[in-house]
């Protein structure tokens, strides 16, 4: 078996692959094998989960940001009998795969829209500046979609500028926000939805001695250790580790008890919102995979004592 990701070396893919693998071996008897480009590269991506398909035919997990051109590899996938879960980001129709796990990203985005209006005020006016990585993501514009509609809601005299483009390449993402902060010196706050927006935020606030407020996503090192200073108020954590875990987890149970017919639907992993409050146990969760499972095994217990119970419509995901 195996997983497929999008970037093998930015944290939010690390996170996953780290937990597929754990739950891997937690099962025994698992040849379970990584693979993903080093930058974000659909097409290299694509090649390497046909590969995978190939060598490790017995079930695959494939995480992805850019879904149209994984349909047609996923469903020849499938019509050869090979199990695919979809992790993170849902999967297209006519991919032939039909189960699931990821987040509620809308939700995660209103949450780190609410987060910031705790620190602003309700009667905050003035503007905040929204960044996405790729544009045209589903997860991706489902988080900026909540945070932009959320505070519209929570807070109808901020104005939202964007969501502009702000890469998953950390070079580029340093150089996309630069531009922002230097065209939107008075706004109240920089927001992104990905893993690279956090930590570049950080640095330029830093910099610059911001008075702005900045925040993302993700468990980056570097943006705990900007969440444990203070300079970045939250991080979103979408629990990539847990996602990564339970997908794989399901796949080896489906195979090995049934004949790899996996449920079908969306399995709905929660999220997490990390801030001064909780970083120091969440600094000890990341020392190590296996502090992770630690950490993660009380929520693994519940969600995977009957996988099938909390399945929505692949249809609502978002």
């Amino acid at each position: 078996m195996g997983i497929a990701v999008a970037n093998y070396s930015l944290n939010f893919a690390r996170e996953m692959y780290e937990g597929a693998t754990e739950a891997a071996g937690h099962a025994g008897g698992v040849d379970f094998k990584v693979v993903g480009p080093p930058n974000t590269d659909g097409p290299a991506e694509q090649q390497l989960f046909q590969n995978l398909t190939v060598t490790h035919r017995d079930g695959i997990v494939l995480e992805n940001l850019d879904p149209p051109i994984f349909t047609r590899p996923a469903a020849q996938a499938v019509s050869r009998g090979i199990p695919i879960v979809a992790l993170d980001t849902a999967p297209t129709d006519g991919s032939k795969v039909e189960f699931y796990v990821g987040n509620d990203n809308y939700e995660l985005g209103a949450l780190l829209a609410a987060e910031t209006v705790k620190r602003l005020g309700k009667d905050a006016k003035g503007t905040v500046v929204l960044g996405v990585p790729n544009p045209g993501t589903p997860v991706l514009d489902s988080r900026a979609n909540g945070v932009k509609e959320g505070l519209a809601k929570l807070a109808p005299g901020i104005r939202v500028l964007g969501p502009f483009q702000t890469y998953s390449d950390p070079a580029q993402s340093y150089a996309a926000w630069q531009s922002q902060v230097n065209a939107n010196p008075n706004a109240l706050a920089f927001l992104g939805v990905g893993d690279a927006d956090s930590y570049n935020l950080a640095r330029l606030k830093e910099q610059r001695k911001g008075r702005y407020l900045t925040a993302g996503f993700d468990v980056d090192p570097k943006t705990l250790q900007a969440v444990k200073k203070g300079t970045n108020f939250v991080a979103i954590d979408p629990e990539h580790f847990l996602k990564g875990y339970v997908s794989t987890s399901v796949l080896i149970t489906s195979v090995r008890d049934d004949g790899g017919k996996l449920p079908k639907g969306w399995f709905k992993t929660p999220g997490l919102v990390i801030d001064k409050g909780n970083i120091d146990q969440i600094l000890q969760r990341q020392k190590s995979p296996q502090e992770a499972y630690k950490w993660y095994k009380p929520q693994l217990d519940k969600l995977l004592a009957d996988p099938k119970a909390g399945i929505r419509p692949l249809k609502e995901a978002r």
